[in-house]
């Protein structure tokens, strides 16, 4: 048996990332990883059953990272503006901090995986991303009961409520805008956008 080496592992993990975003699911395979790793074309047979078995632990991994990440310092009891500032800040952070996992999330979510996930997240027995869907809920329901917020569609009130971020971080990872001159983003934009969220969203 093949001793595991846990820093080969990570570099697995890494390099499945980097090769889905940039050449898609469709012409990921294991040799194609096994060549940008460096190694064998067994070695990730090691650490992960199939391809399907390492997408689904990425996913996992870095789903419990990225719900950790939004949850820094966010209390379902706050304030509607005060709440989904923190919700901003940390979802800001959290993709300038990791470029790549916001692709890779993105190619995962138009896949054949998506339904998979969908079900996990939807089930309530289930503990992916289980604290972070409860401390949205519960922070969504107590801003109407105190009539900040109107009772929305969730479907809607997700995108207004975040959908200005995750475009704006869209054209940051293109390197330009809607009109095709180059953008970066800043704190300055995320801020500007966020205002018109709070007016969009606030009774």
């Amino acid at each position: 048996m093949r001793t595991r080496d846990s820093n080969k592992e990570q570099l697995i993990k890494q390099k499945t990332i980097e090769t889905i975003v940039k050449q898609g699911l469709d012409g990921f395979t294991i040799n194609k990883l096994a060549k940008a790793c460096g190694i064998s074309v067994g070695t990730p047979y090691v650490y992960f059953k199939d391809k399907d078995d390492l997408i689904l632990k990425i996913v996992l991994e870095e789903g419990a990272r990225m719900e950790e990440a939004m949850n820094k310092g966010f209390d379902p009891e706050a304030a509607l503006e005060e709440g989904l500032r923190i919700q901003w800040r940390n979802r800001f952070d959290y993709m300038m901090e990791n470029p790549l996992l916001g692709q890779f999330f993105d190619q995962i979510s138009s896949s054949s995986y998506h339904q998979q996930f969908l079900e996990m997240f939807a089930s309530d027995t289930n503990p992916f991303l289980s604290k972070f869907k409860d401390h949205m809920g519960r922070f969504i329901r107590n801003n109407v009961k105190r009539g900040e917020m109107e009772d929305l569609p969730v479907d809607v009130y997700w995108s207004i409520a975040f959908g200005p971020l995750y475009i704006l971080m869209r054209f940051h990872q293109q390197g330009r805008s809607i009109t095709g001159v180059p953008f970066q983003i800043s704190e300055e934009l995320v801020w500007a956008a966020f205002k018109r969220v709070i007016k969009a969203l606030k009774n």
